[in-house]
C-alpha cells in the first residue's frame, strides 16, 4: 500500500470509508429463511432463521430500534457504544437502539429463529463491512 496522500496544505490524509445506507438488505446476507409478518409505514416485523453459522454482520439503523424475541434456538448479540454481550433464549427480548451497531449470531448447534420488530420510523440499514 502506497503512503497517505497528502492535503494541499501539505498535512496527511486518511482513507475515510463512507457507509452507505440501503433500504433493503436481504441481498447482504444469507438465512435459512426470511418471512415478513407485518409491514405499514415506519414499523415491519419480520421473521428469521439463522442456521448455526450464518450471521446478520455489523451494521445499525440510522432512524429505527431493532426489538429481538427469540422463538427457537439461542441468540448472541454483539453490540457497540458500549460494547456488550447479550445472550437470549426462547421468550427473551433485547432492544437495539437506534444508531447502535450490533451483529447478530447463532450460539447454538440448531437452527435459531426469531422476530424482529423494526420502527418506530424510517428504514435503512447501514453496514459496516
Amino acid at each position: 500500500m502506497g503512503p497517505d496522500p497528502l492535503r494541499k496544505d501539505g498535512s496527511m490524509m486518511k482513507a475515510e470509508r463512507r457507509l452507505q445506507p440501503v433500504k433493503d438488505a436481504s441481498h447482504l446476507y444469507e438465512v435459512e429463511r426470511r418471512d415478513r409478518h407485518a409491514e405499514r409505514p415506519g414499523f415491519r416485523i419480520s421473521e428469521l432463521q439463522l442456521s448455526p453459522t450464518q450471521t446478520v454482520p455489523w451494521h445499525y439503523h440510522t432512524n429505527i430500534s431493532d426489538t429481538f424475541y427469540v422463538l427457537e434456538g439461542e441468540m448472541r448479540l454483539f453490540l457497540q457504544q458500549p460494547k456488550e454481550e447479550v445472550r437470549l433464549k426462547p421468550g427473551e427480548t433485547f432492544v437495539a437502539a437506534p444508531g447502535r451497531p450490533h451483529l447478530v449470531t447463532n450460539a447454538g448447534k440448531t437452527s435459531l429463529t426469531f422476530l424482529i420488530l423494526q420502527g418506530v420510523g424510517e428504514y435503512d440499514y447501514v453496514p459496516l463491512v
